[in-house]
């Protein structure tokens, strides 16, 4: 009994300790599980394929040794080690294949139009303008998102030291035109809210959640903070597990942690979340399974799906734009211009998902196939600063994102990081050529280097050509009909009247 109890004992407390530590588990839970999905087929059959080898083992033990058997037995043994490493690469092959299809679940790939967008001023310069108008405040950067509701950038500043959370939120509107420019900064409660992603000890915000619920995890690039009145809130897309022999991620929620009383609540509805409650790195995670479009063949030599744009023109932020759409419904996607994998560099297809999502399932995601396809947003760049070489690019101006804005349309950004100036939208491909046309950062059209037959831009450059004309050539004068139907008398008013005509003019 005294020897039951010195092993029962520990193994409790032990047991005690880790229900305790919950977010230690749920972070071993998580890594344990991916890792089983990918040894649980290969040591499975490694374990039918030893079987025999342990069974004549035993049956050889009995009868007796003898050389020649125990070098069948160690032939057999290397053969099922061999057998089981090469059943563990397959299957971390094909697990891989199987991962991307099952994120492929909810796809659809179309021929339609992308949705139509509103232009937004550049991840980038939300960044840059974040830190000038911070104040006072000592902190640093965390975290800048896009607010589509409020067409606002949201930054989150942690506090300085170990055991502290969150100094303040920024929440700043940056318009593409005007100089209207609003910013609200909310102040966490530093002495009772003072928990953050990646705290320590008891100052962690994750180990916060975990205490609430188990088994649930979140990205810190997902979380951002938005303002109501004086008072932050932290939000934070969580996500599950799912699955087996293939283990996936998916939505669960949202955590919204109060920066005045350091309340945390859990919320399964996110309908009333202002702001993204779809975590990014699944809709990411998405994007990445169209790879798996074809059969295992064709993904495993690259030969379908789509790979996000990565040339450098869209530095520091090259998919899941954030964007929202131009119509009055108020929902917005993320946003993403494909490239076929492989060494093309074209754009010819759009990724959207929902930035808003209920429920524990994928989000829909939509594959829009672009026709006519765009040329890579390198070659953009490099088309702007040739065709509007007057305008960019100098001093500190450059062209910012090249981003999908709905139709078979592209905006650009050109100007600053402190002031936009400009934007180009582009058509696409249209007989050869990339139609393009500049215009001023509130949109108003200034000029096209080349508009897409049928468009807009060209109906209304013909229009003001029409004015110029108008404007710049002499009245026409006008036709006095036909004299041979005057009378005497009526030749002799009308002369009279030239005469007096004529006179007055010459007197003036």
């Amino acid at each position: 009994m005294a020897r039951l109890l010195r092993v029962a004992i520990p193994v409790l407390l032990l047991g005690l300790l880790l229900w305790y530590a919950s977010y230690v588990t749920t972070i071993a839970v998580w890594e344990l599980r991916k890792l089983f999905s990918w040894l649980s087929v290969p040591l499975l059959l490694a374990g039918l394929v030893s079987l025999p080898w342990l069974a004549a083992g035993r049956l050889h033990a009995k009868r007796g040794r003898d050389s020649a058997g125990t070098t069948a037995l160690t032939a057999v043994g290397c053969a099922a080690v061999v057998v089981g490493a090469a059943l563990a690469v397959g299957w971390w092959v094909y697990g891989s294949y199987l991962q991307d299809r099952a994120y492929m679940a909810d796809v659809r790939i179309v021929s339609e139009p992308v949705p139509e967008f509103s232009a937004r001023a550049p991840y980038v310069v939300g960044k840059a303008q974040a830190a000038p108008h911070l104040g006072d405040v000592t902190g640093e950067i965390s975290d800048i998102t896009y607010l589509p509701d409020s067409g606002k950038f949201a930054t989150l500043v942690e506090r300085r030291g170990w055991l502290s959370g969150y100094e303040v939120g920024l929440v700043q509107d940056i318009p593409l035109g005007g100089e209207s420019r609003s910013r609200q900064r909310c102040a966490f409660d530093v002495d009772v809210a003072d928990a953050r992603i990646g705290g320590w000890f008891g100052h962690n915000l994750g180990r916060k959640i975990s205490a609430e619920k188990r088994w649930l995890r979140f990205d810190g690039d997902d979380a951002y903070v938005v303002c109501s009145g004086d008072t932050p809130t932290v939000v934070v897309p969580l996500k599950r597990q799912t699955g087996v022999f293939v283990v996936t991620e998916r939505p669960a929620g949202v955590a919204l942690y109060d920066g005045k009383t350091g309340k945390l609540t859990l919320a399964s509805d996110t309908s009333a979340v202002p702001g993204p409650s779809y975590p990014l790195s699944i809709a990411a995670r998405q994007r990445e399974g169209t790879a798996a479009v074809g059969s295992f063949a064709d993904w495993w030599f690259e030969r379908s799906g789509w790979d996000a744009s990565e040339d450098g023109a869209n530095a520091g932020n090259e998919s899941e734009f954030t964007l929202r759409y131009r119509d009055e419904s108020g929902g917005s996607a993320y946003v993403t211009p494909l490239t076929p994998q492989g060494e093309a560099s074209s754009v010819v297809a759009v990724s959207t998902v929902p930035t808003r999502h209920q429920g524990g399932r994928l989000a829909p995601m939509t594959v829009h196939r672009l026709d006519p396809t765009w040329s890579s947003p390198k070659a953009l760049v490099a088309l702007i600063k040739a065709e509007y070489r007057d305008v960019c690019c100098y001093n500190d101006d450059m062209v910012f994102e090249v981003v999908p804005t709905g139709g078979s349309t592209w905006t650009a950004t050109i100007g600053s990081e402190q002031n936009i100036r400009y934007r180009v939208e582009g058509s696409g491909q249209v007989n050869g050529r990339e139609a393009t046309c500049l215009k001023a950062a509130d949109g108003a059209l200034i000029r096209c280097a080349y508009a897409a037959p049928g468009s807009a831009e060209e109906a209304e450059l013909k229009r003001r050509e029409q004015q110029k004309q108008e404007a710049t050539d002499p009245a026409k004068p006008r036709d006095p009909g036909d004299l041979t139907a005057y009378t005497a008398e009526e030749l002799a008013e009308l002369n009279r009247r030239v005469s007096e005509e004529v006179g007055r003019r010459l007197k003036g």
